[in-house]
């Protein structure tokens, strides 16, 4: 089906912001036709110019802020107005977690039909420089004479021009003119689509996707750059399984501990870890504070991934489970719980969109339960939790909506209580809002 596009206006157009849309864009009404515009807050009138006309919405830019709203500060990178990968760096800190806090408690209200009784204190951290895990695009620009390395422009497909990247953990983020010229002078250069960034407590992997195989000269060029910056630069020809070490280079695997719980992860550097680890050491704390752990507990931890929150609940409970419906992930749990000495955890590979009724481990009972599932949530698992009756359940979530809804289900259809919920600002300078509620029988 064809979308109906219009002609955009060359003039500027001033508008009145009445509100934000859920990725942080501000809202006005221009002839009855909503319109959202990026870097806009709230109450403040702005110029913009269209960048899209649809038939039901019309999108924009500011080009001049007439009057600004109090919460609205100098973004702290250079590359803001371009670059597609922030979108808030135009409010103070405060304000973009008041904004995400009020995004939870209306999406619980309007999708879930569920009040918010008590608020958690958000947890926040580092608001530069956090961003230890990302895929960056490259692309050799011919009339630029230059290749890019980076995120796409907003709402563009093509890569932004960037020297910098104050968010991207310090080792890589400034660091990426010189990465594009260490791969403009390969013979690959124009076969390189990404870069897999995963940096870990003490090392930064980059793992360069090559289209084809690079030369032994590509790899001598790759090899100095990566010792000069003190990196470790590995390539992937295929798959995220196939990521490897330059020919002649020791394998690095990167790993993050929780200190204060004695675990330390090992993890390969395409496989999903939390991209802030700051974040991610006081959320397994909140989550262990709020299940207050024995040894009489049976726990269950969904969405399990390589077991962060898995291993630290088995220090202090008697015995976890950990599901992850991605089988090297749960290859690598079982690892990590070799790695810690801990035998009182038990990892198993499920799909849990699907029926996994037959599955041994799922017709034990259990008394609390943790997941931390995609952003898809975990509606089609909720139905299982009228057998398992667990007393306690935690959720973490990366999308908000889908938490409404399964809080809905959980506290309209399963008779649970929403005892109290809150955010983490795991993505700071973005939209993205991490959130935790706390479930009651």
């Amino acid at each position: 089906m064809s979308r109906t596009r219009k002609k955009l206006p060359e003039a500027p157009v001033r508008a009145t912001i009445t509100s934000l849309t859920h990725d942080g864009r501000g809202v006005t009404h221009i002839e009855g036709k909503a319109v959202f515009i990026d870097a806009a807050l709230p109450g403040e009138e702005v110029d913009f110019l269209y960048t899209e006309i649809r038939r039901d919405y019309a999108e924009g830019r500011v080009v001049n802020v007439v009057s600004a709203s109090e919460h609205r500060v100098e973004p702290g990178c250079q590359h803001y107005a371009i670059c597609g990968g922030c979108s808030f760096q135009h409010v103070d800190s405060a304000t973009q977690i008041q904004i995400k806090q009020d995004l939870l408690e209306e999406q619980f209200k309007r999708i879930g039909k569920v009040v918010i009784p008590v608020l958690w204190e958000p947890l926040t951290g580092p608001h530069w420089g956090y961003r230890r895990k990302a895929r960056m695009g490259v692309k050799y620009v011919a009339k630029k004479n230059r290749v890019l390395v980076g995120f796409r422009e907003k709402r563009q497909t093509f890569l932004a021009e960037l020297d910098s990247c104050p968010v991207m953990y310090p080792a890589v983020g400034t660091k990426l003119v010189e990465l594009g010229e260490m791969i403009e002078g390969l013979t690959i250069r124009e076969k390189i689509p990404q870069i897999e960034v995963a940096v870990g407590d003490e090392q930064c992997i980059l793992a360069i996707r090559t289209l084809e195989p690079p030369t032994a000269q590509d790899q001598d060029r790759m090899r100095s750059f990566a010792k000069a910056n003190n990196l470790t630069i590995c390539i992937q020809p295929k798959g995220p399984d196939t990521i490897k070490p330059l020919d002649g280079e020791a394998e690095v695997i990167p790993t993050y501990a929780l200190p204060e719980h004695g675990i330390e992860f090992l993890f390969r550097p395409a496989m999903f870890t939390q991209v802030n680890y700051e974040i991610n050491r006081q959320m397994v704390n909140r989550v262990l504070d709020t299940l207050q752990l024995t040894k009489a507990d049976t726990v269950l931890d969904l969405f399990c991934g390589l077991g962060n929150f898995t291993l630290p609940i088995a220090k202090y409970a008697g015995q976890v489970v950990g599901i992850e419906g991605d089988q090297p992930l749960v290859n690598h749990a079982k690892e990590n719980a070799l790695h810690n000495g801990i035998e009182n955890a038990e990892f198993y590979a499920a799909d849990l969109t699907k029926d996994i009724s037959d599955q041994p481990w799922a017709k034990r009972k259990y008394n609390k339960i943790m997941l931390d599932p995609s952003r898809a949530g975990a509606a089609e698992v909720l139905s299982y939790f009228k057998q398992w009756q667990p007393e306690q359940i935690v959720y973490v979530s990366c999308n908000p909506s889908t938490l409404a809804r399964d809080a809905g289900i959980l506290v309209n259809d399963l008779g649970y209580r929403l005892v109290k919920a809150g955010v983490m600002d795991m993505f700071p300078q973005t939209a993205h809002v991490e959130s935790i509620a706390l479930f009651q029988k």
